[in-house]
């Protein structure tokens, strides 16, 4: 019999957020069960949890209590949401039905406010009373906020949570100026966040560098310029005394007396336990709630774990160890035999604005310690391993982080390295062991392979042949390898790799193209072509998707498979269109529009010039500018004014907006250039009239130069010519944004045409075969060289491969603007209201 009380009683209460379990079996010897409640409904509680359903279910009857109103999920990521990376349902760790499937009463928006041990029950800020036999505390901890004058003004936030992300996305597309307080770890992801955001990022920081407490002043420099090349901006050994302006923040005011114009302000400067249940409720607590080596706190019954707790002096911040204690805590709970938790080895591998950093235990030297260095400042590589009595106590690593396994291995065994050779120590990448075996291979079984849950190689390749596992979706969800910062996700798919062979590259990819569905990219594409489906909303009811409406995430990417496996009878849904590419222009900032005409090859005439200038100036353009990709971008155009201006120019959209082929840039060449071997300018415009407009995964950008003095920069695109003496070189999978990547060679070929050909065959090799926004140089480093190698240079393949390329030319718009001014449903769209920007394209 389904047990009612806790509805009526939610009822009677007026209570919100209550996710109950339904359709789970409370039997009446479920009375029996010990009552285990958890509050926090954070990383390190729900991992506890976790590990005690797995270890007894059915063990306890468990009651959650949460103060946000989202179920579980990894704040690691959030500042992947706010880049633009990741949306807030791939976040959740533990969605609504996981609370359901498993019997445990979660209550959202709820905040414990009491606890009384002797009765033992725990009271809530909205009148819940929930009895327990056993409690665990999982308050984790509060950002700290300077005690300044102006702090409570419109526009000043920590950064903490999804509410705090939504906060920092909707300032940015109306205000331009933003001032992160803290450069340590968090603060500069909040920056980088904010610069992908569209807005101008100031970084204040009270230190003389950044990182601190991770970094010593080496590696803070290397950061810092590279932070800077990215476009942040630094004011370093500043101390904020006041916040400026009215009812809304305006700027800081530093000890100093100077000042800083600031439209969002974000607090970044720390956190500290959250100890004020704890407190409230006469339990022992310092810095943190007190606990000992069982996570016992003082009160019988009652345990902590994570952020808000204090073990033998120490607090800690990063996931591995607030994992660990959940695991000695879990075991305890349930009767197990563990080992006590004698504190962590604390290690931070990870990325900071896309730049590899790792530091572990001592970092900064001292008299007592000796240090191994590397420092290549070409190649933006700084290594340091602090010895102390011939062991390793502390390391940094900045800008190849591939000796971090093996550096915290050593550390954690105390191995005497006295006797090892210092070019061992810190040896360098190695991609691969003797005979070809990869690097994986080399590995012990009790390396650990994902530092955040501690999972060793042993652990992976165990559930791989044992379970049967094929994907690293799979091997995350059993083992929890890479579910939290997921940076070992590289080495998880080498290992599958490796242990399966031809199986692993056989297994079809499980990641669900996002949080609406539980199908892979593959599996909706097979879906579409098998049965045939030609619109938007028809997949999705015919796939059954979760979410009927789909998101932001899916809709653009079904949208593009359809057109990529159906380009004749494909129906453009262009509400499924990316923003921009519904208003056929770039959204910027202020809600204003950018406007680039195609101008093939970066060839324009005077004729031209003059009908840009008269448009410029007719409507007001605030700004004209030339783009890196050598064409005319006309900045500040109103959208009442996008119609009219596109039709005065006479000219087709350069679709600088679009996720498509979008410019050619080329040198001279041989028309004017001495050095020229080639005739790039032809070449380039010969490509771009080709492939104009031409839908693809992610934006494509090409350029052609006419020697292999590369002027036009192609080492850095996704496909790049490059004239030599006889015929030319074709580069591709090249990148120079925040993750720069130089191009693969693909081949050499002597005539123009072969060119086109190959251009044909690479293009719809990606376009088949890539993730929805995934650039060729992830697509690349993905799948590898040699597999795009193999498929367009055999002469079989590459006839398919133009054959599809051909219709779906035959089938595009060539000009969307054209189609636009034509169609009056589409002009109609100029009357609805601005989109959000888009992040990160």
């Amino acid at each position: 019999m389904r047990h009612l009380g806790t509805l009526r009683g939610a009822a009677a209460l007026g209570l919100s957020g209550l996710a109950l379990a339904e359709g789970v079996n409370k039997e009446d010897s479920s009375m029996a069960k010990e009552r285990l409640v958890l509050v926090g409904n954070g990383m390190a509680g729900v991992r506890c949890l976790e590990e005690i359903l797995k270890l007894a279910p059915g063990r306890f009857a468990v009651t959650v209590i949460g103060k946000e109103p989202h179920p579980n999920y990894n704040r690691i990521l959030l500042s992947s949401v706010l880049a633009g990376d990741a949306d807030f349902r791939e976040i959740y760790l533990n969605d609504w039905d996981w609370y359901r499937q498993n019997g445990i009463e979660l209550y959202t928006g709820h905040t414990a406010t009491r606890v009384d041990t002797e009765t033992r029950v725990v009271f809530t800020d909205k009148g819940l009373a929930v009895p327990y036999d056993k409690l665990i505390l999982a308050t984790g901890s509060l950002p700290v906020i300077l005690p300044i004058p102006g702090v409570d003004k419109e526009g000043v936030i920590a950064f903490r949570t999804i509410e705090d992300c939504q906060t920092m996305m909707a300032a940015a597309k109306v205000f331009r100026k933003a001032v992160v307080i803290g450069g340590g770890l968090l603060g500069l992801e909040a920056a980088r966040g904010l610069l992908n955001l569209g807005m101008e990022v100031t970084v204040v920081h009270l230190m003389p560098t950044l990182m601190e407490r991770q970094l010593d002043p080496t590696a803070a420099r290397l950061l810092q310029q590279a932070l800077e090349a990215q476009g942040m901006r630094f004011l370093l050994e500043k101390q904020t005394v006041e916040l400026l302006g009215g009812d809304r923040v305006t700027g800081l005011r530093f000890a100093d007396g100077t000042t800083e114009p600031a439209d969002l302000v974000v607090m970044a400067v720390g956190i500290k336990p959250n100890i004020d249940l704890a407190k409230a409720s006469g339990i022992a607590t310092g810095r943190g709630i007190l606990v000992d080596d069982f996570l016992r706190t003082s009160a019988p019954g009652v345990y902590a774990v994570g952020e808000c707790v204090e073990h033998r002096g120490v607090t800690y911040g990063l996931v591995a160890p607030l994992y660990e204690q959940g695991a000695v805590l879990a075991r305890h709970l349930v009767g197990l035999p563990t080992a006590p938790y004698k504190g962590s080895v604390v290690y931070t591998k990870l990325k900071v604005s896309g730049v590899d950093v790792f530091s572990a235990g001592q970092f900064l030297d001292s008299p007592d310690t000796r240090a191994v260095r590397v420092h290549d400042e070409l190649a933006g590589v700084y290594k340091k391993v602090l010895i102390k009595d011939g062991r390793i106590v502390g390391a940094v690593l900045f800008g190849d982080t591939s000796d971090s396994r093996r550096i915290v291995q050593l550390m954690k065994d105390g191995t005497d390295v006295s006797a090892l050779p210092r070019a061992e120590l810190l040896p360098g990448p190695a991609p691969a062991a003797a005979g070809g075996v990869p690097l994986v291979a080399t590995l012990a079984d009790d390396e650990i392979i994902c530092g955040c849950n501690g999972v060793t190689k042993g652990t992976i390749v165990k559930a791989i042949l044992e379970q049967g596992l094929t994907t690293v979706a799979e091997v995350r969800a059993y083992t929890n390898a890479s579910r939290s910062c997921g940076g070992c996700k590289g080495l998880v798919a080498q290992l599958l790799e490796y242990v399966l062979g031809e199986k692993a590259a056989a297994a079809p990819a499980k990641e669900p193209i996002c949080g609406c569905t539980d199908l892979s990219r593959d599996e909706v594409v097979a879906a579409i072509r098998e049965k045939h489906l030609t619109h938007v909303r028809e997949v999705m009811h015919v796939l059954g998707w979760k979410n009927p409406e789909g998101c932001s995430k899916c809709r653009p990417a079904v949208n593009y498979y359809i057109s990529m496996v159906w380009p004749e009878e494909h129906v453009d849904d262009r509400a499924s269109r990316i923003p921009n590419e519904r208003y056929l222009a770039n959204l910027q900032k202020d809600g204003s529009f950018s406007v680039v005409p195609r101008m093939y090859g970066g060839v324009t005439s005077p004729a031209e010039l003059k009908r840009i200038a008269e448009v410029a100036e007719k409507y007001g353009v605030p700004m004209v500018k030339i783009t890196g990709g050598q064409r005319i971008d006309l900045l500040g155009v109103k959208k009442e004014d996008l119609p009219r201006i596109w039709e005065e120019l006479g000219m087709p959209s350069g679709s600088a907006y679009a996720k498509a082929v979008r410019t050619v840039k080329s040198c001279v060449g041989t028309d004017f250039c001495r050095f020229g071997t080639q005739n790039s300018i032809q070449m380039a415009i010969d490509i771009e009239r080709k492939f104009q407009n031409l839908d693809t995964p992610a934006k494509v950008k090409m350029a052609v130069s006419g020697c292999p003095r590369n002027c036009a920069e192609t080492c850095t695109k996704d496909f790049g010519v490059v004239g030599v003496e006889g015929g030319w070189e074709i580069w591709v999978g090249g990148n120079g944004g925040v993750n720069p990547r130089l191009t693969d060679l693909l081949c050499k070929v002597k005539t123009a045409e072969e060119v086109l050909e190959m251009c044909s065959a690479f293009l719809q090799y990606y376009r088949e075969n890539a993730n929805w926004n995934e650039r060729t140089s992830e697509f690349i480093k993905r799948v590898g060289i040699e597999t795009v190698r193999k498929a367009v240079l055999d002469p079989e393949t590459r006839r398919g491969l133009v054959e599809r390329m051909e219709r779906a030319l035959a089938a595009r718009i060539r000009d969307p603007w054209e189609h636009a001014v034509q169609n009056q449903a589409i002009r109609a769209t100029f009357a609805d209201a601005v989109p959000a920007p888009v992040v990160g394209d």
